[in-house]
């Protein structure tokens, strides 16, 4: 059997891939002719694939016809060393449960959506008096949802135009309940206080149904509504009020003047485009809802090698609309695979009936070529972004006089006169920076501001964890020869090789002028205006912006904790919204109780804790 090996592997592959095949022909001799779900375990009992089939006997001895596999699949059979068969009741069926043990496995071999995320929805309670809130996750609580939006930011926005329009309440339901005057937000125009009666059930009424008819894309009706409002306040002489409606109009006028591209035939709908370029899968998104445009979102897909994109665009609606109810009508650039079953598959799952189209029609077809223009743009901007980065490791290899270099760990610390110190370090590859990658180092045994002493400890925490985080090709420290030699002293007592440099600014502190320490105790600069100098100044940065970050909000969460840790009942997630609210402990302190109950999750019985703590004496 003629076997192409795969030239990433050693010469062990090809037997690993005989034996593999060998398991394969063993399991398929009790498959039935069913449909069904099987997995491919590694010898650690790790899931390496995850794959459904209308026959399972027929599509896994596929699996055996190694000359037609693509090598990520050779790699797969060769790390097979059992298999898990789980039968189903028919392919819809056996779909469904291959999407959910891909979104919770991760497989190493299967086609993934990477960064899968879920979406911010807007939600109107189920109240006399309903809440405008930003929520996330299961659809658990009561109400009228609004969504998906692309991003919070443009959850946050419309939220605060819904309170600005209607003065819709955001407050919870507890605060609600125990509050005796007005909020600021009643003084400041954005809630009509129904909590003590400043307007009546049915006036707050209208308001709500105001809203839900603004986020249904009724604008226009939202609009005939508030001019009748205004008039018939004018006519009663009611002229605060009739100005308050005269303002809202305003508002929405403006709005729809500067609203994202609508589209007249499209009411709800995602829209989908896939594109390749360099090896590199990504999808397109734009989320429809209510004939607006609710943003767009680029996905990157991985392990797909040797996928056809109908097989591609099948894997990523499968994965995608695990968690996210898909809307009546989707539109993609590309037919996907099995199309029927995985439409009887959203209607078992999530009860709505799907359309999934390649639209010919010119308002739907645009829509789908503006997004592939997207996707194809994104990838050029980052396949442009690898090709430097490639150029720059090359010329990093010869300025270094180093073989190969295909990652680079770059290591800075942060404190405030010792206080919050912490100690990061990023992963800068060929392809850009690594951000699974990052890690941060609270200091717990060196001297915090001693910055020889801080590096020592992070080095030496870093390389405990050798065998669990691939070591790098090279370790550039943001600091001289000090530091320098310290790294390397802590790597030579471990008996590890890894070149070291450290790059610090001159004694003017100017960028461009940046010295490099080496560990044989020499050093060298880069002309002011190197596109290499350009590139390592680029990576320093992004340690320093870690560090920074990093040390930021460790002080920050150590604002708080010396005072908050001795109140009763004011845990790690109260602690976290009392300041996110307030901003600081000193404002926590100066709160009312009423103020205090504002925030989610402070009751009467906790705000008044916190503020006799505070007011105690």
């Amino acid at each position: 059997m003629a076997i192409e090996q795969d030239e990433t592997s050693p010469n062990t592959f090809l037997t690993s891939l005989e034996v593999g095949v060998s398991i394969i022909k063993d399991v398929i001799k009790t498959l039935p002719n069913k449909p069904g779900v099987y997995r491919m375990l590694s010898d650690s009992a790790k899931v390496l694939y995850v794959g459904k089939a209308k026959n399972l006997k027929k599509r896994v001895v596929s699996y055996t016809n190694i000359e037609k596999l693509p090598n990520r699949l050779k790699r797969m059979v060769s790390e097979t060393c059992t298999m898990e068969i789980v039968t189903t009741a028919n392919e819809v069926e056996a779909l469904l449960l291959e999407s959910n043990l891909i979104k919770k496995l991760q497989p190493r071999y299967n086609v993934l959506l990477k960064d899968d995320k879920s979406f911010p929805y807007i939600l109107l309670t189920n109240h006399d008096f309903p809440r405008i809130v930003k929520h996330r996750g299961p659809k658990t609580e009561k109400g009228s949802y609004f969504g998906p939006f692309a991003n919070v930011a443009a959850v946050e926005e419309t939220i605060l135009t819904m309170q600005k329009l209607f003065q819709i309440r955001n407050c919870s339901d507890n605060f609600f309940d125990n509050r005796q005057r007005p909020c600021l937000q009643y003084h400041i125009k954005r809630c009509t206080a129904p909590c003590v009666g400043k307007i009546t059930v049915t006036e707050y009424k209208e308001s709500t149904q105001s809203s839900k008819a603004f986020l249904q894309g009724k604008s226009d009706t939202v609009q005939r509504q508030l001019a009748e409002k205004m008039q018939n306040a004018s006519d009663a002489m009611d002229f605060e009020r009739a100005a308050q409606y005269r303002d809202s109009i305003r508002l929405l006028t403006q709005i729809q003047t500067h609203q994202r591209i609508n589209v007249a035939s499209i009411n709800q709908a995602d829209i989908f485009a896939i594109a390749q370029l360099a090896g590199r899968t990504v999808v397109q998104s734009f989320f429809f809802r209510h004939g607006r445009n609710y943003g767009t979102e680029t996905f990157e897909m991985t392990h797909t090698e040797g996928a056809t994109l109908e097989e591609l665009m099948a894997a990523f609606l499968n994965q995608f609309y695990v968690e996210h109810e898909p809307p009546p009508t989707i539109l993609c650039n590309v037919m996907a695979e099995n199309v029927g079953v995985l439409i009887q598959g959203l209607l078992q799952q999530h009860n709505v009936k799907v359309s999934i189209e390649c639209p010919k029609n010119p308002t739907k077809l645009g829509l789908v070529e503006h997004a592939l223009k997207n996707a194809k743009e994104h990838l050029e901007r980052n396949h442009n972004s690898e090709l430097t980065n490639q150029k720059q490791f090359d010329h990093l290899q010869e300025f270094l006089k180093i073989q190969s270099i295909d990652n680079i760990e770059v290591y800075d610390n942060s404190h405030l006169q010792g206080s919050s110190a912490y100690g990061v370090l990023i992963c800068a590859t060929r392809k850009g920076f690594e951000k699974s990658r990052y890690r941060k180092f609270s200091i717990k045994e060196a001297v915090a501001g001693d910055d020889l002493s801080m590096m020592r400890e992070v080095i030496g925490r870093r390389l405990n964890h050798k065998d669990e985080w691939p070591l790098p090709d090279l370790m550039l420290i943001d600091g001289g020869q000090n530091q320098v030699n310290t790294v390397f002293k802590v790597l030579e007592d471990q008996g590890i090789e890894i070149p070291v440099i450290g790059i610090a600014k001159g004694e003017k502190r100017n960028a461009g002028d940046e010295t490099f320490y080496f560990s044989d105790q020499s050093t060298q600069k880069l002309p002011p205006h190197s596109p290499l100098l350009y590139f390592l100044q680029t990576i320093r940065d992004e340690a320093h912006r870690f560090a920074i970050g990093t040390h930021r909000a460790g002080r920050k969460k150590n604002l708080v904790k010396s005072k908050l840790d001795e109140i009763p009942g004011i845990g790690t997630k109260r602690k976290k919204l009392l300041l996110q609210h307030f901003g600081s402990a000193a404002n926590i302190g100066r709160a009312t109780i009423e103020d205090l109950m504002i925030v989610s999750g402070i009751n009467k019985s906790i705000a008044e804790k916190i503020y006799y703590f505070f007011h105690q004496g």
